[in-house]
């Protein structure tokens, strides 16, 4: 009886996940904050504006390193701590907000739950934040979804980064620690730089072949982006199509019985040895 009893708070929270996930009408898509960036929020803007043009309201979480400590209100209620910032966005400083719903296993994922339910409006929701919080946010369905049979929907993290050394080592590592983490293996990237830029297409091979040689990992695509683009000026082909992808993928609906062999971390042993350096 002890066993069984054991055994009941995770099923709980598989039945939340898959209510949650099986919500069409929301998508969820974690975004991988970089602090060695200059222009990341501009990535998101462009990325924002992409959803616009499908009629879409997007909710940006910002829990990254660089986001605005959480109002005291978000303590209280999430949905009075959401600030509009234009008829299709929505912003949440949420900063530190994830880790106050982590459950006895180390998961954050009923924040999700409570993302949802504050923003009914929203119908993309942009989790930014660093590797490490989205692993304990997405982990726990990541494993559910396989153990369903329904890895084939499973969330791609949208990796940022720039041209520069430090923001192209930091995705790397980023991308290292979902895969071996939460299992995560599959990963999009923005990749700001200007249009000319002599190093932008050997930084996404780069990526990809580390990704793909030392880890089991996929770069499935990525796309440039130019900081200096006018906030007015229209998504690029490729943003579009990069945006047409990630609504297209359904976000997984979870099986309930496999809430019982559902642990937070991931142990994926290290495929070779450590990656050479980025760049």
């Amino acid at each position: 009886m002890r066993d069984h009893d054991s055994k009941l708070p995770l099923l709980d929270q598989a039945h939340g996940l898959r209510r949650l996930f099986a919500h069409r009408r929301v998508k969820f898509v974690p975004v991988v904050s970089n602090p060695h960036m200059a222009f990341g929020g501009v990535l998101l803007e462009r990325l924002c504006a992409g959803f616009a043009e499908h009629g879409l309201h997007t909710l940006v979480v910002d829990a990254s390193e660089r986001a605005s400590a959480p109002s005291e209100l978000a303590m209280v209620d999430l949905a009075d701590a959401i600030e509009p910032l234009s008829p299709q966005v929505s912003y949440l400083a949420a900063r530190g907000l994830p880790i106050r719903h982590v459950d006895a296993s180390g998961s954050t994922a009923p924040f999700l739950q409570a993302v949802a339910d504050a923003a009914p409006r929203a119908e993309v929701v942009l989790l930014h934040a660093p590797a490490s919080e989205l692993a304990r946010l997405f982990a726990r369905s990541a494993e559910l979804a396989r153990a369903s049979g329904e890895e084939g929907v499973a969330l791609r993290p949208l990796l940022l980064a720039d041209d520069r050394p430090a923001s192209v080592t930091h995705a790397y590592a980023s991308l290292k620690l979902l895969t071996q983490r939460a299992g995560l293996v599959v990963h999009d990237l923005l990749l700001g730089a200007a249009p000319h830029s002599p190093r932008a297409e050997r930084i996404a091979m780069q990526l990809a072949t580390c990704a793909d040689d030392f880890l089991g990992a996929v770069l499935r695509d990525w796309v440039q982006l130019d900081p200096a683009e006018t906030p007015d000026a229209p998504p690029s082909d490729a943003l579009r199509r990069l945006v047409r992808e990630t609504l297209a993928a359904h976000p997984p609906t979870l099986s309930v019985g496999a809430a019982f062999a559902a642990p937070y971390y991931v142990d994926r042993p290290q495929q070779r040895a450590a990656a050479r350096s980025m760049i």
